[in-house]
């Protein structure tokens, strides 16, 4: 079942969003309200649902003016669909979502403007802060590190915040389409295609969406296959891997699955509540330090 694409916007648009589902009634008015509001106002929404079960088919009837194109016919996976949304659109820079994700604010489209604008030729990817929201609405984090420090992380696991992060088209043309062999790190390898020679742009003090926390990734046995798929994307993009470095980044990943699983959902927020204000207390005195060597010198 498909709505056809409208032809209300002769302009081609600065932004696609892009949005892959797949029974997410629960959340998906949500992430299509915060595309309609925003006041960018040449920019597009498409929504690609894998055939559905649930009542995400009717909001998207509902919603028909403010998608421009969405279909739902059963796919591969998440990177299938992002690839057949990324035959369909239009703008200059594509960014995707999930469901369960949002544009944290009406303006977040038009803030980010001047810097999409600013970032080519040098910079192809262009990416903010997420912000971890709890299912209540309530927010659990702020993820927001500049490319200087996540590059430390990235060539072992991804560092930068997905949802939301602005790509531009030409990236398609050169480096080709999500590989749908993997089931979750299909943004990862594309990334590592790009970031081996490309630096992303990073703007700092902008969220860029919302994500909530809780997810099928966040559990023990799909943590394991994710493991698997970025080693396998690393070697793949013929990336090396220090040993010890990925033993300890991967432990990581095993712990916070495991931890979860015995826990709770409810009882491992609040460990993970009390490991970021220790890590952010440690930040700001890192920075205070540096300030007062800057001063002193």
């Amino acid at each position: 079942m498909t709505a056809n694409r409208s032809s209300s916007k002769p302009k081609r648009p600065i932004v696609t969003v892009i949005v892959a589902v797949r029974n997410g009634a629960r959340n998906l008015q949500r992430c299509i309200d915060s595309v309609a509001k925003q006041t960018l106002p040449n920019s597009e929404l498409i929504v690609m649902d894998g055939g559905s079960t649930d009542r995400t088919v009717e909001i998207l009837k509902a919603n028909a003016s403010a998608v421009g194109y969405w279909e739902s016919v059963p796919d591969r996976g998440i990177f299938h669909a992002w690839n057949k949304a990324v035959a369909r659109a239009q703008g200059e820079w594509l960014c995707f979502l999930g469901a369960d994700d949002y544009l944290w604010a009406p303006d977040t489209l038009e803030q980010f403007r001047p810097h999409l604008k600013a970032a080519t030729p040098a910079h192809r990817v262009v990416y903010g802060a997420l912000a971890v929201v709890a299912r209540s609405g309530e927010t659990i984090a702020v993820i927001d590190q500049p490319w200087q420090y996540a590059r430390r992380r990235f060539f072992v696991a991804m560092s930068i915040p997905h949802p939301g992060t602005f790509h531009h088209r030409s990236l398609f043309a050169e480096h080709g389409p999500f590989d749908e062999s993997f089931r979750q790190a299909g943004d990862y390898d594309f990334l590592l295609r790009e970031f081996k020679s490309h630096a992303p742009h990073y703007v700092a003090g902008l969220i860029q969406a919302g994500y909530e926390e809780g997810g099928v990734t966040t559990r023990l046995g799909t943590a394991l296959r994710g493991i698997r798929e970025r080693r396998r994307a690393l070697v793949g993009n013929g990336i090396p891997v220090s040993p010890v470095r990925a033993a300890w980044m991967y432990a990581e990943d095993l712990g916070r699955a495991g931890l979860r699983s015995l826990l709770g959902e409810a009882a491992m927020r609040r460990v993970q509540r009390a490991y970021r204000a220790l890590v952010q207390c440690g930040a700001v005195r890192a920075s205070k330090a540096a300030r007062s060597e800057a001063d002193t010198a």
